[in-house]
């Protein structure tokens, strides 16, 4: 049986009340083609469509897609029929027609993302992906790794964990929030540099404020003083359209749970072709496998049924397009940051500008906690956002809208920010 006739005969009853993603994908492809993407960002027709292809619980309004996102239908519906055909004959459509497919997957990420197939790895997610680089790196005692105090925790774990076995040495730097200037984060970076600097660890979009970094120059300097860079990816990757080559990196993991919206607990790892045999694989693989890329994916058994469906979150990426949804994204996140800037003791963490921001956004209340503004918004207004704070920095709540968000949504989400900084937490 084949995917087509699969799929037609493993469909729901349920499932059929509404359009699949991918024919609302089909539609919203050939909306309006000679219109530009900022144009698009405010058709409410369109992206009242894109909406009908997600599943979400509209009496929860969900603010916080940059943890995990929903996946629309037609992901959802692929997920439940490869979790079925594994459940047919287990041991001949998994090693017959699953595995192979990983495969495709990997090309579709691959053309996306601007390099060769077997550079790519598919991963579980962002932690996994990049701790293959950080644990599998040659690094001698007293070799220093340079990362910032807003970097991800469990990437910051890993590095403290080398710290105790191999001796090396984890650095930190801090950058304000919002920072002065694009220059001046590269020179935060250039001026912490020692001779005994090997590694630099930094992430593409920060999981704090959503503030974006200068990749592609860190990147570009390090690389003139034989320093490897670390990038982690985890809240970039189909936010916004950016190709390997505008960062100009050599290692780079991603989550696709997030922008993606893939299912959850899948990522991938991207690793330089001539920087492949210079890793140990985070997981043993055999000798002859020190040059592939897929030594990375040597993880034992796992779910096999959550990487197909992929490409079809790609396919739903593509059909909204790329930059039609980063406009969709600034747009929503300007929406909130502009109505709340001005209110008493409210302090936006996130640049304006686009070259350093789009979905995610950061702000703060004087005299509230993150925590504190966080559970009073979910249990006044049932809006959901996420708690961040950097000890000694700043202490915040992180606001993601997504595609699906509607204007009504962020609106309420104002409201809730300006009772809390006129009335407080009452």
């Amino acid at each position: 049986m084949d995917r087509r006739h699969f799929v037609t005969a493993a469909a729901t009853g349920v499932a059929t009340l509404r359009p699949t993603a991918l024919h609302l994908a089909d539609r919203l492809a050939s909306w309006a083609p000679s219109r530009t993407p900022g144009e698009m960002a405010d058709d409410e027709d369109f992206w009242f469509t894109v909406r009908q292809a997600f599943t979400v619980d509209r009496n929860n309004i969900n603010l916080n897609n940059g943890s995990v996102a929903p996946s629309p239908l037609t992901v959802q519906r692929a997920q439940q029929d490869y979790l079925a055909m594994t459940n047919m004959s287990p041991s001949y459509y998994v090693d017959e027609t699953l595995y192979p497919a990983f495969d495709v997957v990997r090309r579709r990420l691959a053309t996306r993302f601007g390099c060769d197939p077997e550079e790519i790895a598919i991963t579980r997610n962002t932690t996994e992906a990049l701790e293959a680089v950080q644990l599998g790196m040659n690094l001698q005692r007293g070799d220093e790794i340079l990362t910032t105090t807003q970097d991800y925790p469990s990437m910051i774990t890993t590095w403290r964990q080398r710290e105790r076995r191999d001796g090396v040495v984890l650095r930190f730097i801090s950058f304000p929030s919002p920072p002065a200037s694009v220059d001046d984060l590269v020179q935060r970076v250039e001026r912490a540099i020692t001779p005994r600097t090997k590694v630099i660890h930094i992430s593409h979009v920060y999981y704090t404020t959503g503030q974006v970094f200068p990749v592609r120059r860190i990147c570009q300097m390090a690389r003139a003083r034989g320093i490897e860079v670390v990038v982690d990816g985890g809240h970039s990757y189909a936010q916004f359209p950016f190709t390997r080559d505008e960062l100009d990196c050599d290692y780079f993991g991603t989550s696709l749970h997030k922008w993606l919206s893939a299912p959850v607990g899948t990522g991938f790892l991207y690793v330089r072709k001539a920087k492949i045999p210079t890793i140990w694989s985070l997981f043993a693989s055999p000798a002859e496998m020190h040059d592939n890329i897929r030594k990375f994916e040597a993880i034992g058994t796992f779910p096999v049924h959550i990487r197909n469906p992929i490409t079809e979150a790609v396919d739903f990426w593509e059909a909204i397009g790329p930059e039609r949804k980063a406009a969709r994204l600034r747009l929503l996140r300007r929406r909130w940051v502009n109505a709340v800037r001005d209110l008493p003791n409210v302090k936006i963490l996130t640049p304006d500008d686009d070259a350093q921001s789009c979905a995610l956004g950061a702000m703060s209340i004087d005299g509230m906690t993150g925590p504190q503004l966080t559970d009073w918004l979910m249990r006044r207004h049932r809006v959901h956002v996420r708690p961040r704070e950097v000890p000694n920095e700043f202490s915040c709540i992180r606001v993601t809208p997504n595609v699906y968000t509607t204007l009504e949504e962020v609106d309420t989400f104002i409201r809730g920010v300006r009772q809390a900084a006129t009335k407080g937490l009452t």
